[in-house]
């Protein structure tokens, strides 16, 4: 499954020169630095909390390393999306590959994305801008993936192709509602122990 890079992503050449930041320092930022530092903002407080100038002064340099990697803001989202999309090729799918059973491997993946407590608060805040051109192909693709893994998996497991598809669907409900309600009501949050055997509801009930 591989994720083709967005085509405003910019690759400058490997002779990039260090940046000065305005506290005295020598740094040397990639365009993967600014896109890990925009994907922890979006975590954080969400795509419109994404600006160069707010990101360059915690980063500790200027403007001018910013636009030696990315002609835009846009392109700056585009690529913190697109590293999202590679970290969880990267924690889930190539880890599911080394499992031959099924069964198994459904399980895998569902202890897995249960715990990726940063990638579910990047999903909600994603989520709330779908409407933005860049972040709603990429819940698409996102979900697409997920759904598409998770009816191969119960068809492998001996269910027929519509019922895997219903309860591919039913499953990837059922985690984004609870992520979203866990995010915006205090009584759907859960401690850790509480947490832990709901997943183990959740695999049993719908990995047995």
């Amino acid at each position: 499954m591989k994720i083709t890079p967005p085509a405003f992503v910019v690759t400058p050449p490997a002779s990039a020169p260090a940046e000065t930041s305005f506290r005295g320092r020598r740094v040397r930022l990639s365009a993967d630095d600014w896109a890990q530092a925009a994907l922890d903002q979006i975590a954080e407080a969400g795509i419109a909390s994404v600006a160069v100038e707010s990101m360059a002064r915690k980063l500790g340099v200027t403007k001018g390393s910013f636009y030696w990697h990315f002609p835009s803001r846009d392109a700056l989202i585009g690529a913190a999306l697109y590293r999202w999309e590679q970290l969880e090729m990267d924690a889930i799918w190539k880890h599911l590959e080394d499992i031959a059973d099924p069964s198994k491997r459904l399980r895998e993946m569902i202890h897995i994305i249960a715990h990726e407590y940063k990638s579910h608060k990047v999903f909600i805040e994603l989520v709330k801008a779908f409407d933005h051109p860049i972040v709603m192909p990429v819940i698409e693709r996102m979900s697409a993936r997920r759904l598409d893994y998770l009816t191969r998996s119960y068809e492998q497991s001996g269910l027929a192709p519509a019922e895997a598809r219903h309860r591919a669907n039913l499953i990837y409900s059922a985690y984004v509602g609870f992520i979203q309600l866990n995010a915006n009501l205090k009584h759907m949050r859960m401690d850790r122990d509480q947490y832990n055997a709901f997943v183990e509801h959740i695999v049993e009930t719908m990995a047995p």
